[in-house]
């Protein structure tokens, strides 16, 4: 486990007041350790983000202006919602005969799986596990060699060994893993196709019977009247008349 050197300044402004160490480009933050009294630091924002944007872990040398300085490890960071800019962190002191419980980040290594030459997908659901540890026994990282993972093959915590060091994390977690590809088969493409909605056959039908039923009344307009206009009246107009003229002459 490498060391870095963090310059920190004891900061006065507590509460409230901690806005004026962000506006001067300083993060707010505290030390605490068992059996210590806490210290409200500040360290610059350039020389945080050396601890907090990276993918391993460090041990801190914190150093003050006045000689002294503690060993600890970067515990919780709290970030800005909008800028997401760290407004606030806290250290942990290190006791070199106490274990303690710490994340730790995850490294794939072993370039492209043999699952993902197969036609599988890499998935990494683990980033960081917690492990437990004395200090100097803490790993910078773990690394898990992926190269001989194939399709629906699965690393557990159960599977990551490093001396010295306690997994905390549910043994049956999965890390990482190679998913399979996903097949559309053409019998689930043809049961989509029929299952897609159809126009409402009762509907039409309904609408033809309708208009057969409409064409039908027609022909009972054309058959009655039409009987009594060219029956009855031309018959009466045609021979009673006639003949009346006739008798009389």
């Amino acid at each position: 486990m490498s060391e870095v050197v963090l310059n920190a300044e004891v900061r006065e402004n507590t509460g409230k007041h901690a806005k004026h160490s962000r506006s001067q480009g300083m993060v707010p933050g505290v030390y605490y350790a068992r059996g210590e009294q806490n210290i409200n630091v500040q360290v610059p924002v350039l020389l945080l983000n050396q601890l907090v944007f990276t993918s391993e872990t460090h041990v801190i040398d914190l150093q003050f202006a006045d000689g002294t300085s503690h060993k600890c490890i970067l515990r919780d960071v709290q970030f800005d919602p909008v800028s997401d800019r760290p407004v606030h962190f806290d250290l942990q002191g290190l006791k070199e005969n106490e274990k303690l419980t710490v994340e730790i980040p995850v490294t794939l290594t072993g370039g492209i799986p043999k699952g993902v030459r197969d036609g599988g997908m890499l998935q990494q659901f683990l980033h960081r596990v917690r492990v437990s540890c004395l200090p100097k026994d803490m790993p910078e990282k773990i690394e898990i060699n992926v190269a001989e993972l194939g399709i629906n093959a699965f690393l557990h915590i159960r599977d990551l060994h490093v001396a010295n060091v306690t997994m905390v994390d549910n043994a049956e977690n999965a890390v990482v893993g190679v998913l399979p590809p996903h097949v559309v088969k053409e019998e689930e493409v043809a049961a989509v196709v029929e299952e897609a909605p159809k126009e409402p056959e009762v509907v039409g039908k309904g609408k033809k019977e309708e208009g057969e039923e409409g064409a039908a009344a027609p022909e009972k307009k054309g058959g009655a009247p039409a009987e009594k206009k060219g029956g009855a009246p031309a018959e009466k107009k045609g021979g009673a008349p006639a003949e009346k003229k006739g008798e009389k002459s």
